[in-house]
């Protein structure tokens, strides 16, 4: 069994400031994040038969045809106390019904389900600071990522992405187009 999640990437200027933060906490307090690209987590981690993961691939393309770009914002950073730091990502209604959504593929076609969204609910985020983050740190680590410069940002996801772990970190295994003809069209 191989380890798979789904997530909206980061584009490249969003990506280079989280790396910036996750360096700078990593190198003042030796915290980490999950070995991935920035990113906001759609479907946690789950394992799959790594012959079988054209039926996950087959299912994603079809849920991402049948849904358009959907805008971004960020905004600040934010915490679930006492080890996980973020940058903050609004809650907008088109990011809330695609991640509602997926679950609706994935779980009656091929048995995926995250019990701990139903228990916690989805906070969408980009973690800057989860490993080695102790509750005698947090305080520290918090007061540091306010010196950062307080990032608002807008850009359009336009397509999700599965990943895949390599037993050393997470590689982008493939990339699922949005159906790009509606984007025009739709407003939040």
């Amino acid at each position: 069994m191989t380890r798979f999640f789904v997530a909206l990437l980061t584009p490249p200027a969003v990506t280079d400031f989280a790396m910036e933060v996750i360096g700078q906490l990593g190198d003042r307090h030796q915290t980490h994040t999950a070995k991935a690209p920035p990113h906001i987590t759609l479907q946690a981690p789950f394992e799959w038969k790594i012959q079988d993961i054209q039926r996950v691939e087959a299912g994603l393309a079809q849920f991402a045809q049948a849904h358009s770009p959907i805008p971004i914002q960020l905004s600040g950073f934010g915490s679930f106390p006492p080890h996980v730091l973020y940058i903050q990502v609004l809650k907008t209604s088109g990011l809330m019904n695609l991640q509602s959504d997926l679950p609706q593929t994935l779980d009656p076609e091929l048995g995926i389900v995250d019990p701990k969204i139903r228990q916690r609910g989805f906070t969408p985020h980009v973690t800057v600071a989860s490993r080695n983050l102790t509750r005698q740190t947090f305080g520290l680590v918090w007061e540091a990522l306010q010196g950062f410069e307080q990032i608002e940002v807008e850009f359009w996801s336009d397509r999700l992405t599965l990943l895949q772990h390599d037993g050393q970190q997470w590689q982008i295994r493939r990339e699922f187009s949005f159906d790009q003809s509606q984007q025009n069209l739709i407003g939040d």
